[in-house]
């Protein structure tokens, strides 16, 4: 289900004919053309899914006489249609207008050709009908990373997160971060509209990073290229010292690059962060120094 309002908006629609509906029925990032449609052929139809109607679909109602389209209309909106979507400005013809309405159907309009359309749309519905979940952390991009900080509260997620966007560094979410999985290797974060920009700080409260730091130190949403888990330090545990081996958490069946970062006084987190980010973009790149170190000494051995 998708929001009519939010629709609208984020398409950029001009509302030809309303609903009484305030959701759209579409589950699939898909559209149809109904040009075949309009000439009979129903033995494949998706009518669940948005139709869109171009100049050429137009062309063809328009050289139909007044009752053979009214026929052909009847026929299409005899089916559950979630919306009709018209192009390049056009103006639906009467029949269709009447129709829409009888069944309560949404007709909108935009002045986009039809491709310009179908690109904006099908990205818009990707991660408007995303399958999402909600993560306690704080979500930064970093250097153009998008990095999640996860941890128990207290730890001093938020702490890092404010010293990074004094250093330049753009929050995303603080506390809960929306998480929408786009494709299969790709998930978008994103801040509940409600607590957006936000970010509490315990013993001073809550504050507004937009308005005490400006627009260039948040962002709506990011891809998460990095997990970095926070915990206290544990002098019983042993911790990676040369990054051999890459560690991964499981988001949503996402596998997310992981490291575990141990917190203790006199550590600068936001530093380490900056780090971490930097040289996770290295291993992107295909670069890794501790696989370099390793290389050298192993050369090194070799040769005496």
């Amino acid at each position: 289900m998708v929001s009519v309002n939010d629709f609208v908006e984020k398409l950029s629609l001009k509302v030809i004919s309303s609903s009484t509906q305030e959701h759209i029925n579409i589950k699939s990032a898909e559209l149809n053309r109904p040009g075949i449609q309009f000439t009979g052929y129903y033995e494949y139809f998706a009518y669940e899914r948005p139709q869109v109607i171009g100049k050429v679909e137009m062309a063809y109602l328009d050289s139909l006489d007044d009752a053979e389209r009214r026929r052909r209309l009847e026929e299409f909106f005899s089916y559950p249609i979630p919306c009709v979507v018209i192009c390049r400005g056009m103006q639906p013809p009467k029949e269709m207008l009447d129709l829409a309405r009888e069944r309560d159907i949404p007709i909108y309009g935009t002045d986009w050709v039809t491709t310009r359309f179908f690109v904006n749309a099908i990205s818009y519905l990707s991660i408007a009908l995303a399958p999402h979940s909600t993560m306690h952390g704080v979500l930064l991009d970093v250097y153009g990373l998008g990095v999640l900080l996860t941890g128990e509260s207290g730890v001093g997620k938020s702490e890092a997160a404010l010293e990074l966007v004094k250093r330049g560094h753009q929050l995303v979410a603080d506390d809960v971060v929306d998480i929408k999985k786009v494709n299969e290797n790709t998930l978008i974060g994103e801040s509940p509209e409600a607590i957006r920009h936000f970010m509490e700080i315990r013993g001073i409260g809550i504050i507004d990073i937009r308005r005490m730091y400006g627009i260039g130190a948040v962002l709506s949403d990011k891809a998460i290229d990095l997990v970095i888990h926070l915990e206290l330090w544990k002098e019983s545990k042993t911790y990676d010292r040369l990054g051999l081996t890459d560690s991964y958490t499981d988001i949503m069946g996402v596998s997310v690059p992981e490291i575990v970062l141990p917190v203790r006084p006199g550590r600068n987190l936001a530093v380490v962060i900056e780090v971490a980010a930097r040289n996770q973009g290295l291993k992107r790149l295909g670069y890794s120094a501790a696989g370099e170190l390793d290389r050298r000494l192993k050369d090194m051995a070799k040769r005496q």
